[in-house]
Order: structure tokens, then C-alpha cells, then sequence
């Protein structure tokens, strides 16, 4: 037995991952309308992706739940903050939840670069095609978490909160 069935496995529970840190992002921050929107659109990708990895998956002897329809905000299971470790500001959590899911788009496209070079080595064309349909869209949702970090970092970082900023004085560097 080959690892393709273990890298279709984790890729599509990646991708059912993502979905879910995705919308669940979304509802975390409804005031920040562009975190809000891209988010629950890229989370359709993610969705579609899963569905057909599902699919793809019969064939080589795995059989997944198909997720026919995504979950609703209530089926959901609230995911803890990964990376900041629970902040009690809400701009770091927003930061927080960005960066946990770059980290989670990245590990679903080193496993779809995987599940490509063993299509390719194995002659395996649908799997070659589903890697090529998902795996660009996937680098996009890694680009777009990588661009809203860089984007908000300066400004939630700076904020003034600490007690040099409250007093007026400066830090000395």
C-alpha cells in the first residue's frame, strides 16, 4: 500500500480545518469587514476542496464523509487561539487567528504539492488534475493571511496600551 491514501486523509481534514478556522475567524471579527468577507468567501474553497477530496478519495480505498453541505455557525466547534496564547486584546486575537491560519494553509499546500509529485510520479491524471485545480487557491488563501498580517501588524501592534505610551513618555531603545 502506497501513502496516498494518508496524504488524501490529511489534506482533506486540512481542508475541512481551514473551513471551519476560516468562518469561525469571520464571526470572531465582523467589525473588520474585509477579514470578515474574504475570509467567509476563501472558506468556500476550502469547502469545495473537501468535497472533492472526498471524491478523489474512493479510488484508492478511503472513504470520507462527503461534506455535502458547510457547516453552520452552531455545528461548529469554537477552535482556542493558536498563537498568542489566548489574548485579551481583541486586536491581537484578530492577529492571532490570521497567523494560525497562514500556518494551516501552509501545511495544506505542502500537502498538495506532495499529492502532485505522487500523481506525477505514479501517472495517477485525476489526482494530478485535483492538485492542479486546489493548490493555487490554497497559495492564494496563504498570500491573503500573509498580505493581512502585514498590513495590520503595524497598526494593532502600535496601539497605544503599554504603560510608557499611557504617561506619555517614550521607551528608551
Amino acid at each position: 500500500m502506497n501513502g496516498i491514501p494518508t496524504v488524501l486523509r490529511a489534506l482533506y481534514y486540512g481542508e475541512r480545518a481551514m473551513q471551519e478556522d476560516l468562518l469561525s475567524t469571520a464571526e470572531r471579527h465582523p467589525v473588520e469587514h474585509e477579514v470578515h468577507h474574504v475570509a467567509t468567501d476563501l472558506a468556500r474553497w476550502s469547502h469545495e476542496h473537501a468535497e472533492r477530496l472526498a471524491r478523489a478519495a474512493e479510488p484508492h480505498g478511503l472513504h470520507l464523509p462527503n461534506p455535502a453541505v458547510p457547516p453552520t455557525a452552531w455545528q461548529r466547534t469554537e477552535r482556542p487561539a493558536h498563537a498568542l496564547e489566548e489574548p485579551s486584546e481583541p486586536d491581537l486575537s484578530l492577529l492571532s487567528d490570521l497567523r494560525a491560519l497562514h500556518l494551516a494553509a501552509t501545511g495544506n499546500s505542502l500537502y498538495w504539492e506532495m499529492l502532485a509529485q505522487a500523481a506525477q510520479a505514479t501517472g495517477d491524471s485525476c489526482l494530478l488534475e485535483l492538485s492542479t485545480a486546489c493548490h493555487p487557491q490554497t497559495l492564494r488563501q496563504m498570500h491573503w493571511t500573509n498580505t493581512m498580517i502585514k498590513t495590520l501588524s503595524p497598526q494593532l501592534l502600535s496601539k497605544a496600551n503599554g504603560p510608557h505610551e499611557a504617561d506619555g513618555s517614550k521607551a528608551k531603545q
